[in-house]
Formats: structure tokens, sequence, C-alpha cells
């Protein structure tokens, strides 16, 4: 698995997005990714209990702990390199967590628009 450029939506280096708990494709703490990260796990997200509750609803339960993987479930308030396609479905639903621009990867940017990451920018 090579890594693309670890870049963010600004075309600076990517800095970290969460280390409690540990995120990322390649648990490394950053949004960095390559072409087998299908899923574009790219989006540095901030979670809500509304995030978390409709992220469940539609099949991906991030909340519920999974100790067999070393999963302690998330929490509001966690970052989370989430699914470039899942956030831009929470942000057509009304219920987009806030983003960090400077630690989401360049490569969100070609399922989710950069005017709605901005709208959503704690970091900005």
């Amino acid at each position: 698995m090579t890594p693309d450029e670890s870049l963010n939506v600004f075309g600076q280096p990517l800095i970290v997005c969460g280390a409690d708990p540990v995120t990322g494709w390649y648990r490394n703490g950053k949004c960095d990714t390559c072409a087998e990260d299908t899923g574009s796990h790219t989006v540095c997200a901030v979670m809500t209990e509304e995030f978390l509750a409709f992220s469940k609803y539609v099949g991906n339960d991030l909340s519920t702990p999974r100790p067999e993987y070393g999963f302690a479930g998330l929490k509001a308030g966690d970052h989370w390199c989430l699914c470039a396609a899942r956030w831009a479905q929470a942000a057509a639903e009304g219920c987009a967590p806030q983003v960090l621009l400077a630690a989401t990867h360049q490569r969100a940017l070609e399922v989710c628009d950069f005017e709605t990451l901005k709208q959503h920018a704690v970091d900005i």
C-alpha cells in the first residue's frame, strides 16, 4: 500500500486528526489514504451525538465498542477520519459533523464540495 502524498485540502502538509482514539486508514492519527482505501477515509470530523446516531442508522455503528478489534467506540467530541462519501451524505441530510480542514486529506475533494466543507470547518 503506497500512501498518497500527505496533503490537506489547502495543499499543505496534513496535520494529525486524532490520537485518542487513534484514527486514520493507517492508524497513524492522520487522514492519510492510498488506492486501497476504497472508502476514502479522508475527512477529519469532530463526532457529535447526532452524527453518530445517523451513522448507526445508515449501517455504520461507530459508537458501540468492539473490543475484539481494539475499538472502544466513538463519542461526541472524538476526532475521526470519516469516509468522504459518508460525510457528504450526512451533509446532504443536514447532520454532518464539523471538520478540521487542516487535517482533511485533499482526496476528500474528489467526493466532498469544498464550500460545504468550509461551512462545517472549525479551523478557519
